[in-house]
Formats: C-alpha cells, structure tokens, sequence
C-alpha cells in the first residue's frame, strides 16, 4: 500500500535477491520515462524504496503520481 507522508506517495518493495530488484526498477524505469515522471527512489540489496511527488507542481502529490503509482502496482501483479 501507498503511504501519503511529507508531500510524497511512497511505498518499500522487497525481492528475492538483488537481481529481482534491479529488474523491477528497470521495469519501472521504462514506464517512468514514457511519463516523463521520474520517480525517486533508493535500492539496497533486494529492497527498492519509491517516493513520487511532482517537483513542476511545488512538490506535491498530483494525479502524476497516482497514475504511476499505479503502473509501479501492476508489474508486481
């Protein structure tokens, strides 16, 4: 689930090993840059940290983020 904190939809991804993890930030890469929304994030080892907010809007949640919140929902399944 999405947590709303600090102006930022953000929500933890947990994988089996660093490859699954580097995968699903390739998948997520591709889809981000269709958008032109590019998501903030962190990776360490098999976890994947992802903050959106839309910096062009004073750095706030927008429909933006929601739409690829979503996307980011779907390749996990």
């Amino acid at each position: 689930m999405w947590i709303e904190k600090d102006n930022k939809l953000t929500k933890t991804f947990k994988f089996k090993d660093f490859t699954e993890a580097f995968g699903f930030m390739t998948r997520v890469a591709f889809i981000a840059e269709k958008m032109n929304h590019h998501p903030d994030w962190r990776n360490v080892y098999n976890t994947v940290e992802i903050n959106l907010n839309t910096h062009d809007a004073g750095g706030v949640i927008t429909d933006r983020d929601k739409n690829l919140a979503e996307k980011i929902d779907q390749i996990i399944g």
